[in-house]
Formats: structure tokens, sequence, C-alpha cells
């Protein structure tokens, strides 16, 4: 993979549950599983969104970074004021452990 096309950086968050230290509750809370990770990020062009049926997909973008090992569809991706849902996980088809593509669609805060 090239190193110029990581030219973003994210963080990569997973929803685990926290217990609440007085009450004793227990919630789930976003915490970091990777963060300022060398990304591309890319969002899908008006040609691969009419190609994938926008009303059957939801994906409106991906995006590709290093291989890193526990990466899941249940987690999100932050990049600036961006929020993203992961879609999938996808390694890469020669060895699957040197980068992996990541379908996303942005979180619409409101």
């Amino acid at each position: 993979m090239r190193a110029g096309a990581l030219r973003h950086f994210v963080t990569i968050e997973e929803l685990v549950p926290v217990q609440d230290g007085s009450t004793g509750e227990i919630t789930d809370t976003w915490v970091v599983f990777q963060a300022n990770c060398p990304a591309e990020v890319h969002p899908a062009s008006v040609r691969e969104f009419v190609a994938a049926d926008a009303e059957q997909s939801k994906a409106t973008g991906w995006v590709r970074i290093r291989y890193v090992a526990g990466v899941k569809q249940s987690m999100r991706i932050l990049h600036g004021d961006q929020v993203f849902n992961i879609l999938g996980v996808l390694p890469d088809p020669i060895s699957g452990r040197e980068y992996l593509s990541l379908p996303v669609s942005e979180v619409q805060s409101g």
C-alpha cells in the first residue's frame, strides 16, 4: 500500500460497556480503539452512488487503512467533525494483512 494515499488521520472507536463508579449503572460508551490512524478517506462519487442503487445501499464512501487486527463492523470512524459507521471490513485480496477497506455511512447529526 502506497503511503502517499494515506494522507488523512482517523480515529477508530468501539462501543464498550462501562460501569459508573458511584451508581454502578452500566452504560455503553464509545472509547478509542486506534487513534491517529493514517487513512485514505474516499466519499462515494455520484456515479458509484447511482451504480449501487442508492435506495438499496447505505454506503456513502469508504476508508482504507493499513491492516489493524481487531477492527469490526460494530465500530465507528471519526474524521474531523464527521462520524462514520463501518458497514463492513474487507481485507486486501492478496495477503489479507496489508490493508483494510471499510465501506462507511456518514452519521447525520441532528
